[in-house]
């Protein structure tokens, strides 16, 4: 993935199972759980490197859905956030084996994730 494509959505749920049920039937995604994460399930809802997951709205998932854009480096991307006008969510947080996420807030407000992957 280069720098600055589209990668990741998190879509937030009240019931995990009702969730997977609806976007299941509506878009015939299938979802599967993620090892160590507990109410956390990923689906690849098209080809290639695109995936989606879905949470519990404010434990395992943000509050509202966040899309997330890959990026050569988050300490950088972090250091022209808010040069930029935008403001730092959530600073740069480890999936131990994959590679690093955080949130930011764009120049009006919306919230977009980020994500750089761990070196092959």
């Amino acid at each position: 993935m280069a720098h600055g494509e589209y990668i990741h959505l998190d879509i937030p749920s009240d019931d995990l199972a009702r969730a997977r049920s609806f976007y299941e039937d509506i878009f015939g995604w299938s979802f599967q759980a993620v090892g160590d994460f507990p109410d956390f399930e990923m689906a690849q809802p098209g080809p290639g490197s695109l995936s989606a997951a879905l949470g519990i709205r404010g434990k395992t998932a943000p509050d509202d859905p966040r899309i997330y854009m890959n990026v050569d480096s988050i300490d950088d991307t972090l250091a022209k956030v808010t040069a930029s006008g935008g403001s730092v969510v959530l600073g740069k947080t480890e999936v131990s084996g994959m590679g690093w996420y955080a949130a930011i807030n764009d120049s009006e407000g919306n919230e977009i994730g980020i994500w750089e992957n761990a070196a092959s």
